[in-house]
């Protein structure tokens, strides 16, 4: 882990220390440069695809190869979800009702935003899975999102990251717009090391690295 990634000491609100495990960061790294309300932003319906169809497709096949296909949560969602393979059950939550409704392969659908409150709205062990497209750049607390997936998904499960280099920039933490692709891999594998709640993450580049096409990059980990 870089040094400047080290252990910092927070103070609670009765004098107590307790360690934030986002405060091993430097600080300012979870800023945004739109720090506004995210219900505003999203507000706004989006059905447009963020990867291109080679970076989709290599979602599908991870998913496949991964073998997501029971019951599956797939956070931070949108109108589509790249499964090859229709789960079982899909849940899908997000930030626009509207999207959220129109995906063809969800069975449920949760309005939720995870940097206001990142616990998610299920019991312990609800799901074999939980699934993050594109999306864990804009988190703010990452490491507690990733914590609380834990929580719901089964032992033995998966919760899988893909991203490529494409974001609304202003709503993406200032720390992911200064690493390169393969820090960026480092980053999320560090952030599922954090929670002490999985096995060692596993990294993939799952595009061709000299393709012109959108990257794709996937970490994914083992509850314990």
């Amino acid at each position: 882990m870089p040094a400047a990634w080290q252990r910092q000491t927070a103070v609670m609100a009765d004098g107590q220390h307790r360690l934030d495990p986002h405060d091993r960061f430097p600080k300012g790294f979870f800023d945004r440069i739109d720090p506004g309300d995210d219900a505003t932003f999203y507000s706004f319906e989006r059905f447009v695809t963020h990867i291109d169809d080679g970076a989709i497709v290599a979602v599908g096949e991870l998913y496949r190869t991964l073998g997501l296909r029971r019951q599956v949560l797939d956070i931070m969602s949108s109108w589509i979800s790249h499964f090859l393979d229709q789960p079982e059950e899909l849940v899908v939550l997000g930030m626009n009702e509207r999207e959220l409704r129109a995906n063809p392969m969800a069975t449920a659908s949760v309005v939720h935003d995870l940097n206001l409150d990142p616990r998610l709205p299920f019991p312990d062990d609800r799901f074999d899975a939980v699934t993050c497209c594109v999306s864990i750049d804009y988190l703010t607390r990452p490491i507690d999102v990733l914590a609380d997936a834990a929580r719901v998904v089964r032992p033995g499960g998966l919760v899988v990251c893909t991203f490529s280099n494409r974001c609304f920039p202003t709503k993406a933490i200032r720390g992911w717009l200064s690493l390169t692709e393969p820090m960026r891999r480092d980053l999320v594998a560090t952030y599922f090391s954090v929670t002490e709640a999985y096995e060692p993450a596993e990294q993939r580049r799952c595009t061709p690295p000299d393709s012109r096409r959108d990257p794709l990059d996937a970490v994914w980990a083992t509850v314990r």
